[in-house]
């Protein structure tokens, strides 16, 4: 049989695999613009053109497509390089963040483009929901997508000395559009193994004996590996500063299994399909013991033990009650406070697993390299990590090895959302590698996703608070249990910070607070935008509101009466962070944008007949950093030709930073953007980074590159002085040169300066900060909804954003962060959940099971920044990553409960949950 197909203008001739999909013969061939989403035709993102038809690949075969002619994103500039006029626009409205599903937002809207005015154009641009049905983004909310088809410009064009407050446009635009930004994958490696992971069918089982000689009779499986070949040492999966803050309770493979799903052996063979044959080739006799899967019920007496034997150095607060971490206290004294109180109000709000869904799923290549020095070989670990750093450090630990044996690079990280705040993959990959000394790669599928990383803590709030009748607030009182899952990366964290900020915001005389983080056998919870703030804070806002409706009193009202203003110390029950402050505030004028958008708004008259209307609002404080300390080195340099460089840490996945990053140094040294490139998220590249979490790339390592830059401006100026006699205060650092009182210095010219005059060291700087002390930033979300009482359907008639940023560095940018973390709440609010049969499964293991927000589920947010400026950030900037999450669900559930008289105490609140509740309301039952 001969074979032929056409890609992109170049023929290739090789067949395919039998069974072989479209999406990995391009691939295997190098486009690497065609993306693996889902493998499922859920997401899109592996879209191209076949004969200029838009198709999914990864349900393509490859055999099909014989002798057609095949477009993927890279293709579909022209010969000399001019971008397609799609590609502009996306280009110019900045339509991505992380980039992942840009290609296939492209390609989809190439093809509609292409019918446009011929006998197959049936009007899908001008219906977008309908166009891009096949198609997922979970960063940007679909705004900047819809403006990027309709031709809407957004991005502004350098200027130099004005980077700061200007929509740039991210550095990496140009590459995205084009397909040719690198991720975790995007590249070759010669003799690359593929491993595939075994995992367990029981909740909780003693792995007795395992047989892997069928296994290794596979051809091609080169090596099979089980807890005997792993180390003993325990760990956290979780990536922080201290590891102390978590429990070391995991082991890369070990001889008990805690949840269905976890992973019990892995093959690493010559192909993914040897690998996937060898691990059902394995036979594994386990002990089966009881499981646990709710975390009241797992901490009573008598329940099974999670984690029976783990002594204290494995750091979990009470092991035989399989509580992970607890925190307990009390101000004041609440039983004086309610009865104080004119009005006390008591109810229980419980919040549900949410997913990550990156598009880009966990995975690392693990791979040798030759030392500079000619010594040997280290080890480097290319990886989808927002911890490079970090997780360098941990497998040093682990394994016993020095840190200028190992390095851990991070490509693109197409998305992250926390859950890349972990060590999932990295750990077993570095010890195939190491064993075997040849390239192993570990790429999750989409289901593996689900079931094999972390999810979203679900949590339990008990709140109690009382009020007194002028609405003052008397008391305040909260149970909250979280449910960590089988290992507790980030458990007690989390459950620490949810009671933290979301108590702290409102003054009471009188708060207690009784926290537990629960061991059951179920997937792990994670790090999760929000970090436990916006399970609590849904329960907080949902309780402010109903003591309201109790007062006959404007939500609002009651809120400004009980927050804490500006210079006002943040008391929460288990204790004062000393180095948290208000270095600005902004609360007060994110509750003015709304006041006056219920003011205005005529968005009600928008509701179908016989549609139930109703309007809610919910705010949230969060601090614009972890407690603890985050650390970032950084380094900017003069090059030979008069252009900069920055070296930074942080990892970039759609968060906006380096373009933040580049704006604070043009700023400071007086140059455009373009004149600047960047090395990031490298251990090679700097001494030190904590890593892109905690909404830290902003205003930890933007601090640090700031630092780095405004010391080289004036270095720079002192070394211009010395080259030309010049006095050092009329030295003018410029775009290109230097004005020393009238002679130019081109930036080239001081280069060689620097050398001849044997200054070398002044030619770069470094800068560093450690994240402390830290601010906070407010957030205010606003919606009118309308609710069919015949369906239960909920329908946004508008949304209202209010953030206190701070000095906002990238208008365009923070908008998207908004935005997008609307967009992503709104998601866990109304209908994502991952649900768990009673033996812990997870039975929503694919997006079309689980519902993710499409560009029909999204409306768009008016996003309103309010004016503030902070004095700890750079140039008073604060962070906008996780925050704008945590008001969404308590401001649609207010405007639910406004709708329908009904509080929804538990998340999401799906349709069919709103019509059950309406329909025993219309027979009489409930309340």
């Amino acid at each position: 049989m001969s074979y032929e197909l056409h890609v992109n203008g170049r023929t290739f001739e090789e067949e395919p695999r039998a069974g072989q999909c479209l999406r990995t013969y391009l691939r295997e061939r190098g486009w690497f613009g065609v993306k693996k989403g889902c493998d499922a035709g859920d997401c899109g993102a592996c879209t191209v053109h076949v004969d200029g038809e838009p198709v999914h690949s990864c349900l393509y075969p490859a055999a099909r497509a014989e002798g057609r002619t095949v477009t993927t994103v890279e293709g579909l500039a022209a010969p000399d390089g001019e971008l397609h006029p799609v590609q502009r626009k996306f280009l110019d409205a900045q339509g991505y963040q992380c980039g992942f599903c840009t290609a296939g937002f492209l390609m989809t809207t190439a093809a509609l483009e292409a019918e446009r005015g011929t006998e197959h154009d049936d009007g899908k641009l001008d219906d977008l929901p309908r166009a891009f049905k096949g198609n997922l983004c979970r960063c940007t909310g679909y705004r900047a997508i819809e403006d990027a088809v309709r031709g809407v410009r957004h991005t502004e064009r350098p200027c130099a000395g004005q980077a700061v407050g200007r929509s740039v446009g991210a550095p990496a635009g140009p590459q995205i559009v084009t397909g040719t930004a690198r991720y975790t994958f995007d590249i070759e490696v010669p003799g690359l193994l593929h491993m595939k992971l075994l995992r367990s069918p029981h909740p909780h089982a003693r792995v007795l004996a395992i047989d892997t000689a069928a296994a290794l009779r596979v051809p091609g499986v080169v090596a099979v590996l089980t807890h005997e070949d792993a180390p003993d040492t325990l760990y956290s999966s979780a990536r922080h500063e201290h590891p102390t803050e978590d429990p070391d309770d995991t082991r890369v493979l070990d001889d008990v299994v805690r949840y269905v799903g976890q992973r019990v052996a892995a093959v690493v063979a010559d192909s993914e399909h040897a690998a996937d044959e060898g691990c059902r080739r394995i036979e594994v006799t386990y002990e089966v013991l009881p499981h646990v899967t709710d975390p009241e019920e797992a901490m009573r007496p008598g329940a099974p033990v999670v984690h029976a034997g783990k002594g204290p150095e494995a750091r979990i607060a009470r092991v035989a009650d399989n509580v992970a971490g607890e925190a307990h206290g009390e101000t004041g004294s609440v039983e004086d406070g309610f009865a104080e109180a004119d009005i006390v109000h008591e109810e229980t709000f419980r919040t549900q697993r949410v997913q990550h869904a990156s598009l880009e799923t966990h995975g690392c290549v693990a791979y040798f390299e030759p030392k500079e020095d000619g010594t040997g070989e280290r080890l480097t670990v290319r990886s989808s990590t927002q911890t490079p750093f970090l997780t360098r450090r941990a497998l040093c630990a682990l394994y016993g090895l020095p840190e200028d044996e190992v390095r851990v690079v991070a490509g693109r990280v197409g998305g992250g959302f926390g859950g890349k705040q972990e060590m999932l993959t990295e750990d077993v990959v570095t010890l195939a590698a190491l064993r075997l000394r040849r390239p192993v790669k570990l790429e999750y599928t989409r289901a593996e996703q689900f079931y094999g990383a972390t999810t979203r803590h679900p949590f339990t709030i008990g709140v109690k608070a009382g009020v007194r009748g002028d609405g003052t607030l008397t008391a305040l009182q909260m149970r909250v249990v979280s449910n960590t899952g089988a290992y507790g990366n980030h458990g007690p964290a989390v459950m620490f910070h949810s009671v933290g900020e979301s108590f702290a915001v409102y003054r009471a005389p009188h708060k207690k607070v009784d926290a537990y983080s629960v061991y059951t056998n179920v997937v792990p919870a994670g790090a999760f935008r929000g970090y436990g703030l916006g399970q609590v804070t849904f329960a907080v806002e949902s309780v402010m509101d109903e003591l309201a409706r109790r007062l006959g009193m404007d939500p609002l009202v009651l809120r400004e009466k009980n927050i804490i203003g500006p210079g006002e110390a943040m008391v929460g029950p288990i204790g004062e962070e000393e180095d948290l402050h208000i270095a600005s505030y902004g609360l007060d004028q994110c509750l003015s944008v709304v006041r006056k958008a219920i003011a205005e708004d005529r968005s009600a008259e928008d509701a179908p007949e016989g549609w139930l209307t109703g309007q809610g609002t919910g705010m949230a404080m969060i601090a614009t950093g972890p407690p603890g300390g985050h650390y970032a080195d950084a380094r900017v340099s003069l090059l030979p030709d008069g252009t900069y460089d920055i070296a930074v840490g942080t990892a970039e996945f759609g968060n906006g930073t380096t373009t933040v990053h580049k704006q604070l140094t043009a700023g400071a040294l007086n140059t455009t953007e373009d004149r600047i490139a960047i090395r990031q998220s490298d251990t090679d590249v700097v001494r030190h980074d904590t890593g892109a979490f905690g909404s830290a790339g902003t205003v930890v390592a933007g601090k640090a590159v700031l630092l780095a830059a405004t010391s080289l401006e004036q270095r720079l100026r002192t070394l211009a002085a010395r080259h030309t006699g010049v006095a050092r205060h009329l030295c003018v650092l410029g775009a290109e040169s230097v004005d020393c009182a009238g002679r130019l210095v081109t930036l080239k010219e001081l280069y060689e300066a620097g050398h001849a005059l044997g200054a070398v060291d002044e030619l770069a700087a470094d800068g560093h900060w450690g994240g402390s002390p830290r601010s906070v930033a407010f957030n205010a979300q606003w919606f009118r909804i309308a609710v069919d009482p015949g369906t239960g359907e909920i329908r946004i008639l508008r949304s209202v954003h209010a953030a206190d940023a701070g000095k906002v560095m990238n208008p365009m940018q923070c908008r998207g962060q908004v935005e997008g973390g609307v967009a992503q709440a709104l998601g866990a609010t109304l209908f994502e959940t991952v649900r768990i049969d009673d033996r812990g499964e997870v039975t929503t293991a694919a997006f079309r099971r689980y519902r993710l927000p499409q560009y029909a589920d999204v409306p768009r947010t008016e996003v309103h920044f309010t004016e503030t400026s902070d004095s700890i950030g750079p140039l008073g900037a604060k962070s906008m990553s996780e925050s704008p999450f945590n008001p969404v669900a308590p401001a649609l559930a207010n405007a639910l409960r406004d709708a329908t008289g009904i509080r929804f105490t538990e998340l999401p609140v799906t349709r069919d949950r709103v019509w059950l509740a309406l329909d025993r309301r219309a027979e009489g039952i409930g309340r």
